[in-house]
């Protein structure tokens, strides 16, 4: 599969939290940090992911916010 998203980054799935429609899937990337998506429940069953399975994170946006305290 090909995409247009440059941020790819391969991981393990360390958690996932299903909810009434929506679930959190987090996703441990190099350094040992986590990343958390929020897809369908059916998307998560369509993919297959469980706990301690390859995943990859894939970033695409069009806007990147910067903020400050």
């Amino acid at each position: 599969m090909k995409l247009s998203a440059r941020n790819v980054i391969p991981g393990k799935v360390v958690a996932i939290q299903k909810g009434a429609t929506t679930a959190h899937v987090r996703i441990e990337i190099a350094g040992g940090q986590v990343l958390t998506s929020s897809i369908t429940n059916e998307a998560v069953d369509e993919l297959g992911l469980t706990v301690g399975g390859p995943a990859y994170a894939v970033i695409k946006a069009s806007d990147v916010l910067v903020a400050v305290d």
